[in-house]
């Protein structure tokens, strides 16, 4: 099954006849994903790779009433509306790749679409893959095979890492989700954690975490009270100096919060398995499904 994007995922491509958008539009249709629709203001009429092209959200959603998720590849400063667009036309699913959100801008994104009960991925985010099934953002192929290792991560880098090493031993990937390296994103963790709990295909988590923020520490209250599935762990981070931003905006340690040893704790006393280096998730994944 996989979570959140699956063979009956339809989609359109906000921003779809710019460089990336045309670049990873390509990608994803080769990937599997089911595009019938790009949208770019003034330029109704055109074609991406065999995608018509329309002018708003509004009306790809006339001439593809079947589309149910969309993924924005526009310039951060019009993210909110794009978002805010989607949004109001209750697409399912919205990914938002795009770095450099404003902070206030992400808050009522997320708000709103909480509101609205829709699913945001990001800002700030290489997306969410099912191998095999559908692609929704900018995830290299090369790493994945499909599989029934759900993927949890902040970012896009370990989580290729650690999604080429299960396809490699043989395990493969059931969803990558990533939920996005903004101080501010959609989905949480924790949510996403409960999706897997639910999604058949899926034996076991691998939680890919770093310094800053308390996600990680949510995520370890939820699997201690709501998972049942094996969760193995990776914090990033662990040197990292306290008061210094180190890659993504919430990694950050500040006031004693979102600390390596506080993260790896919670998890741990949540019956998580927290690995040194990626290497060994891919080891401990095997342990934790008895085939090592």
């Amino acid at each position: 099954m996989a979570i959140l994007v699956s063979e009956l995922t339809v989609a359109i491509v906000q921003g779809i006849t710019g460089e990336q958008g045309r670049f990873h539009t390509r990608k994803m249709l080769e990937a599997g994903t089911k595009i019938v629709g790009g949208v770019t203001p003034g330029k109704h009429g055109q074609e991406v790779h065999g995608v018509p092209v329309y002018d708003s959200v509004e009306e790809a959603m006339e001439y593809q009433p079947k589309a149910n998720a969309s993924i924005a590849f526009v310039p951060a400063k019009f993210i909110k509306d794009a978002a805010f667009e989607a949004i109001e036309h209750r697409l399912s699913l919205i990914v938002l790749p795009s770095e450099g959100v404003p902070t206030h801008d992400a808050m009522y994104i997320a708000t709103y679409a909480r509101e609205n009960g829709i699913n945001v991925i990001g800002p700030d985010t290489p997306g969410v893959f099912s191998p095999g099934k559908c692609k929704l953002g900018v995830h290299p192929d090369r790493f994945f095979k499909e599989g029934s290792i759900g993927v949890l991560a902040r970012g896009g880098g370990i989580s290729y890492e650690v999604s080429g090493l299960i396809s490699n031993i043989g395990l493969g990937v059931s969803t990558c989700v990533n939920v996005g390296g903004h101080k501010i994103t959609g989905v949480s963790f924790a949510e996403i954690l409960r999706m897997f709990e639910k999604d058949e295909q899926t034996r076991a988590v691998a939680l890919l975490g770093e310094v800053g923020s308390t996600i990680e520490e949510e995520a370890a209250a939820t699997i201690k009270k709501e998972v049942g599935k094996p969760v193995v762990a990776l914090i990033i981070g662990r040197t990292s100096p306290p008061g210094k931003r180190m890659g993504h905006a919430g990694a950050i340690i500040e006031m004693g919060r979102g600390t390596y040893e506080g993260k790896k704790r919670a998890l741990e006393d949540a019956g998580v398995m927290v690995a040194r280096n990626a290497v060994e998730v891919a080891h401990l994944l095997l342990r934790a499904l008895g085939q090592k």
